[in-house]
């Protein structure tokens, strides 16, 4: 069993992450087009573009993790290494500095590009600790249960703070606002940080003479079939939902006419997220995860659906839809990163080689690849349907915020849903898989 406490520190780790997860996803577009200053369009295809270089550190990433070796262990030490330079880069990304509209698009693409290598740098290696922590399948769900409610306190502290926090520091100057907001917010992410790399052990290990080289972990990673549904799941699900996130502030100020209260639309619905996360552990020990996963994202798909057809005057229920959205579909995101676990053992159950490292990097590429796709759509969608930053928007443009907001998220959900059917990782299955590991030496 692991300790409340070392859940906590762990979880404390992705409430620093996600001051700069959750920022990106809720603020970094509307900060793009509407403080700094470029077009949508490219900020979609900038979001895109740095995916590409994403598919080669990201791997690089999981191999270097898998092959370190410290007094500290494999994973933890990176927390300690790349806290501060996350913290300082992090700064960089809001800061808006006098250039020309053209200086301004390489200054975003240098900074947003340096943003998410040092959060592959970082990021990789602390997902991956949560594989090594325990080899309890139930535990697995309780230590991602915890992660994730820490996580949405994060996001809640952004989506709650962010804004006022950007008026009261900027005294009416948004860009100054931005700069110093993430700047508080970055020196609290690296102590948390900090915290996580002391406060959590690494308890599961790689066979002792098990040797292998980058190519041959590619190998063996292709091979393992239920990293390639997880894989492709994961571009499906954070498709559809960074585009939801990304569209919620112009959702708020245009369609439902109310900007004064975008931060408690985006607050309200973070508080249903955390509720989600707390309500995935006793989930999982009631239900099949598997069986649970499915049916939790076919009612997000069905709940985003439903709010197309709710009107601009109807506000509490908007309000209300979002918050629900959020509740079921993040009761189902702890159990997504508890099965990664799982497959890392389904790997080394298969090929006798245990690359913790490169699994998880690799399906967080995806991940990130869901989240650019996801951004890039947002931007995309938001220059094909006509929209202009800080002026009344045509009904045409208005549909297709509404449009962009309700229904295209839905199909991630559902697309993940039609994958997972394939998923074969049950709690019978992993418990053969632990059985079989546990009599073999090393």
């Amino acid at each position: 069993m692991i300790s409340i406490k070392e859940k906590i520190a762990y979880g404390l780790g992705d409430t620093a992450s996600n001051i700069v997860f959750q920022t990106v996803m809720l603020f970094l577009t509307f900060f793009y087009t509407d403080i700094f200053g470029i077009s949508p369009a490219f900020v979609g295809t900038m979001f895109l573009a740095v995916r590409l270089i994403d598919a080669i550190t990201d791997p690089l990433m999981g191999a270097l993790a898998d092959r370190t070796n410290t007094k500290w262990g494999k994973f933890r030490p990176y927390l300690l290494w790349f806290a501060l330079p996350f913290g300082f880069i992090s700064v960089l990304a809001f800061t808006t500095p006098d250039l020309t509209e053209e200086g301004k698009m390489i200054y975003a693409f240098v900074t947003y590009t340096a943003l998410m290598m040092v959060y592959t740098a970082i990021n990789i290696p602390y997902c991956a600790l949560g594989g090594v922590l325990t080899a309890d399948p139930k535990e697995r769900v309780s230590v991602q249960s915890y992660r994730f409610v820490f996580a949405m306190l994060g996001g809640l502290m952004v989506s709650g703070l962010t804004l006022p926090l950007v008026e009261f520091l900027g005294k009416g100057d948004q860009a100054k606002g931005y700069q110093l907001t993430i700047a508080a917010m970055s020196i609290l992410g690296v102590a948390m940080f900090l915290v996580c790399f002391w406060g959590t052990k690494e308890r599961l290990h790689p066979p002792k003479d098990q040797q292998s080289s980058f190519k041959q972990d590619v190998k063996f990673l292709v091979k393992n079939d239920q990293w390639r549904i997880l894989s492709i799941a994961a571009i499906c699900l954070l498709s559809g939902m960074v585009l939801k996130t990304s569209l919620a502030i112009y959702y708020v100020k245009y369609f439902l006419n109310m900007p004064d209260s975008i931060t408690l639309f985006i607050t309200l619905g973070m508080i249903g997220n955390i509720f989600g996360c707390v309500l995935a552990e006793p989930l999982a020990k009631k239900v099949c995860k598997v069986k649970a996963y499915i049916t939790l994202q076919l009612i997000a798909a069905a709940l985003c659906i439903a709010s197309y057809f709710v009107s601009a005057d109807q506000t509490v229920l908007a309000f209300a839809m979002f918050i629900l959205w959020g509740f079921t579909f993040n009761m189902a995101t702890p159990l997504l990163w508890a099965k990664m676990a799982d497959a890392v053992d389904y790997g080394q159950y298969k090929t006798g080689i245990r690359i913790t490292g490169m699994i998880y990097s690799s399906i967080i590429f995806f991940i990130k690849l869901g989240v650019a796709i996801g951004g890039a759509a947002a931007g995309w969608l938001l220059s094909g349907y006509g929209y202009e930053a800080d002026i009344a928007q045509t009904p045409d443009t208005l549909n297709g915020i509404l449009l962009s907001f309700t229904v295209y998220p839905a199909i991630g959900s559902i697309l993940v849903a039609i994958v997972m059917r394939w998923y074969i990782l049950d709690t019978a299955k992993v418990d053969q898989i632990h059985a079989h590991l546990n009599q073999q030496p090393g």
